[in-house]
């Protein structure tokens, strides 16, 4: 599990992460319960090569209301979140989610860059909602990358995703994911570097995570910690993602891959909505601790209250120049 104070990793299976909620909460990434290795891909499913190998997880979410009238995803009764839990796969990985609907209306979970099959969309068109007081199993599955029967290449699935309610308010659950039901998701590639913390930023329409101009939460992490952000954008609004003091790799992990890797390094990056996208930093490196600003740099966006901190402290917990004036 994590540190609720810190979001420090402790292990949770493999390895357990945190991602940054409601109110700045930390709550617990998940891998979800081993239950058997997966099956090889079945003819004319996944690639030619059987990429669909991996380990097969149990994981159990709940819908519900919370009690500011936004909603959210939880891992325990009463426990929802804002985002949702992290959840966490390696190529080649299936997970089975077994969703309980707690609200008082329809909803479901829709996921963004997974395999499944279309009794999983969670979409009113597919009939693959749960209704109030149902219960009903999703399941997500990953791969490899691989050659394709007719010799092209086929892309794995890692990389940094998103899930979300598709019914509540409309068929394209505006009104669920306006209220809060989204969440973060990262499928691994095997050998991945892993990151000390985790942070989940949401842009939402004007908010972050949810929270209102001025109330974004605050990320903490000492100084030479690795940190790894993961950022998602939904509502009706372009945003540009900045943080400052800090630069990562526009590729598919943020970190270059060798001295060949002739990616480009940026401190911002342009997102619509549905976009998702992470990377991994050093906190600190090169810049030392601080009260270290991030925010949305559309002008307009940031003079409305869409910034947050950044907070790298020393290991003794100290802030070079004190705490951030608001």
């Amino acid at each position: 599990m994590t540190d609720p104070g810190t979001g420090t990793r402790r292990h949770f299976s493999r390895r357990a992460f945190a991602t940054g909620a409601a109110a700045a909460a930390i709550v617990p990434a998940v891998l979800g319960t081993t239950a058997a290795a997966a099956p090889k891909d079945k003819p004319g499913e996944g690639n030619g090569q059987g990429n669909n190998k991996g380990n097969v997880r149990n994981l159990t979410v709940y819908m519900e209301k919370l009690p500011n009238g936004e909603m959210g995803y939880g891992l325990q009764p009463g426990q929802a979140t804002i985002p949702g839990p992290l959840i966490e796969l390696t190529e080649g990985d299936t997970m089975h989610i077994e969703v309980v609907n707690n609200l008082d209306v329809a909803a479901s979970l829709h996921v963004h860059g997974m395999d499944y099959d279309i009794a999983s969309d969670g979409t009113k068109m597919n009939d693959s909602v749960v209704e109030p007081g149902g219960r009903r199993t999703y399941v997500w599955r990953t791969h490899a990358p691989g050659p394709n029967h007719d010799g092209t290449w086929e892309a794995g699935s890692a990389g940094y995703w998103h899930y979300h309610d598709h019914n509540v308010g409309t068929e394209h659950g505006t009104g669920g994911i306006k209220k809060g039901l989204y969440g973060p998701v990262i499928v691994r590639r095997k050998g991945d570097v892993l990151p000390d913390k985790q942070f989940t930023v949401v842009f939402n329409d004007m908010t972050i995570n949810n929270k209102a101009a001025h109330a974004a939460p605050t990320f903490k992490a000492v100084r030479g910690e690795r940190v790894e952000f993961i950022v998602i954008t939904h509502g009706d609004f372009f945003h540009t993602f900045h943080v400052h003091g800090h630069r990562w790799v526009d590729n598919r992990t943020g970190i270059l891959q060798g001295p060949q890797d002739v990616s480009r390094v940026i401190d911002t990056k342009t997102v619509g909505p549905a976009d998702s996208f992470g990377f991994q930093v050093i906190a600190g490196d090169r810049v030392g601790a601080g009260a270290w600003m991030y925010h949305c740099h559309v002008q307009s966006h940031a003079d409305m209250g869409m910034a947050g901190i950044f907070l790298v402290t020393e290991a003794d917990g100290t802030v070079p120049g004190g705490m951030p004036h608001h």
